[in-house]
């Protein structure tokens, strides 16, 4: 077997045999797939398995697999080059392109990660306020970076690693954490730092411990304080951005942050990331001013053509409200076929994502995701993928639809998904 042979081999050269912790599947048990091939809403494992895949590239991809104008454009930019380490003009298209989509960004700045789009914002954040706490919230993921990997989702969720191994106890009470959702513990917070307080670091709709949505008034309130106390508001939009609309979660919900992370769907598959924000904060980051920021990479021409092509599509052809409603039937019906089994779960959505979470609670926390049952998930996805339906091998992060999960593709998926909850 191929899978298994590249998976042995992958595990003397590199530290789990992957390069990124979930992809391990430690979460589920079993040995991960290794993929070769993909395909509009399909993907192709080392031994030639076919899979409908929700995982799509961990949301990075919206147009499905190997969409032709992104392909055609990344193969013509090939061939005059594959990095300048100068300034090239696709940058100048995809920063033209992000100011044009995004409400609350008039400048932009490229790297190469989410990670790096985090760091460099709280960065950012406390050049420009001369402060020192971070606020961020428990559940929250926003890259591995030290002063935000502490009570982080996602992997770390997953495994119940403490957020701080390696990371220095000074760095870590510089983060402060507070519970996803809770007001009345954001007001006391900045009733008592306030003053203190360089910046709050959020995802608007929570993707990695699951999908969690914000209360309304829960998104209003950070912008309240955050203004009246002279702190800035960054929005970690690396999964959000481009997916839940053309402006993302800050254009659906109608409240600006400060500072905008992306990433994702910025680069159409390939690795990107940006920070941006008004243009007299963007003006504070070098050359124009103090706060030092670089990258080798930043600007990639393959990266910005992917980019550029992608949410030039997205801006055209607006296919949120059909994703929506392709999201809220896969949605239904797999509620449906767990209902029919008799298997408790809640799923929470969000535009074009989901997560079934196996617990007969409401989830609007990490404290109440956390309450779900991981064993009967780990079962839930062997016998998806064992039926052809690859989604995120961990409870706490989100399905994604692309526009290639076409009405015959939820079908055939929906078929799939029937048959392997009915062999539980």
């Amino acid at each position: 077997m191929k899978n298994e042979k590249l998976y042995r081999e992958a595990m003397q050269l590199l530290p789990g045999g992957v390069n990124s912790p979930v992809r391990a599947f430690k979460a589920v048990g079993g040995e991960p797939i290794i993929l070769v091939k993909g395909k509009k809403a399909r993907v192709w494992d080392a031994d030639g398995n076919e899979y409908i895949d929700f995982l799509a590239s961990w949301g990075a991809l919206i147009l499905g697999h190997a969409y032709p104008k992104v392909v055609k454009a990344v193969q013509e930019e090939a061939q005059k080059g594959l990095s300048f380490g100068l300034t090239n003009p696709h940058e100048i298209t995809l920063a033209r392109l992000v100011v044009e989509m995004v409400p609350s960004v008039e400048k932009v700045r490229f790297v190469n990660s989410g990670t790096e789009a985090t760091m460099s914002a709280v960065r950012l954040a406390r050049g420009i306020t001369g402060r020192k706490y971070i606020v961020k919230f428990d559940g929250c993921y926003h890259g591995h970076y030290d002063s935000l990997l502490v009570s982080a989702g996602s992997g770390v969720a997953t495994f119940g690693i403490p957020g701080t191994p390696g990371i220095p106890e000074e760095i870590a009470k510089l983060t402060i954490v507070l519970p996803y959702n809770d007001v009345e513990a954001l007001r006391e917070a900045f009733d008592k730092y306030g003053e203190e307080i360089a910046g709050v670091i959020v995802e608007p709709v929570a993707g990695n411990m699951g999908v969690v949505l914000p209360k309304k008034e829960f998104l209003e309130e950070l912008r309240r304080l955050t203004r009246e106390k002279g702190s800035l508001l960054i929005f970690d939009e690396v999964i959000t951005g481009f997916r839940l609309s053309k402006g993302g979660a800050q254009e659906l919900f109608g409240v600006e942050p400060d500072i905008t992370c992306l990433g994702k769907i910025l680069g159409g598959g390939l690795p990107v990331g940006a920070y941006g924000g008004r243009r007299e904060l963007m003006d504070r980051v070098a050359p124009e001013g103090e706060v030092y920021q670089a990258g080798t990479l930043s600007g990639n021409p393959l990266a910005m053509v992917s980019g550029s092509e992608t949410l030039k599509e997205l801006r055209d052809k607006e296919p949120y409200e059909e994703l929506g409603e392709r999201t809220e039937r896969l949605a239904k019906e797999v509620s449906r076929i767990l209902l029919d089994k008799g298997i408790p779960h809640r799923i929470n959505k969000a535009g074009s994502m989901m997560t079934v979470f196996f617990t007969d609670q409401d989830v609007y926390d990490f404290e109440t995701a956390k309450r779900s049952d991981t064993e009967m998930f780990a079962k839930f996805f062997k016998a998806l993928l064992k039926n052809g339906v690859l989604i995120p091998p961990s409870q706490f992060e989100a399905w994604f639809l692309t526009t290639a999960h076409e009405d015959d593709v939820i079908d055939e998926a929906l078929e799939r998904i029937d048959k392997a909850v009915k062999g539980l």
